[in-house]
């Protein structure tokens, strides 16, 4: 009755240990940046300057007959202050521009995208977003624009009152 209920502990395939490995070691040096924030940050810029080159040099290298984005923009108004801790800021830019940059080297992801459809995309994802926070708006009937809103003068300092006199 050796391998039925046996003390042994099992053997665990090399490749999920591997993978749990790297992750730990990953998890180590990324806990050890946290409290250089300067440095994450200029790592940062270089990885995303490092970006910017790389889609400047593809886009040298092939020309293209789709059409282009708009290149005029306008002032962007934002409602909502996002509080989000410095760090996860960080974490989730850095991985986006290493991501990004990986993209970069497949053409399968180098997709033409005509901007009424991206406009409509981003209202798409928006609504679906911002359909909790403006649920619990209308619930609370918290107006974030200026229409509508009473506005407080607060209270009128009385010249007729006592004074104080200190000698």
């Amino acid at each position: 009755m050796e391998g039925i209920g046996g003390d042994r502990a099992p053997v665990a395939s090399p490749l999920p240990q591997w993978g749990h490995d790297t992750w730990r070691m990953y998890q180590y040096y990324l806990d050890k940046t946290t409290p250089h924030t300067t440095y994450r940050w200029i790592g940062t810029l270089v990885i995303a300057a490092i970006y910017c080159l790389r889609v400047y040099s593809v886009q040298e290298l092939e020309i293209s007959d789709w059409p282009l984005l708009p290149t005029k923009g306008s002032d962007e108004f934002k409602l909502f202050i996002r509080r989000l801790p410095e760090f996860k800021f960080w974490y989730s830019m850095t991985k986006a521009f290493c991501i990004a940059f990986v993209m970069t080297f497949f053409s399968l992801f180098d997709v033409s995208v005509f901007w009424p459809i991206l406009l409509c995309y981003w209202i798409v994802l928006f609504v679906l977003t911002m359909r909790r926070q403006i649920a619990h708006m209308i619930k609370y009937e918290y107006i974030p624009l200026n229409i509508g809103k009473q506005k407080y003068t607060g209270k009128k300092a009385s010249t007729s009152g006592s004074s104080l006199c200190v000698d």
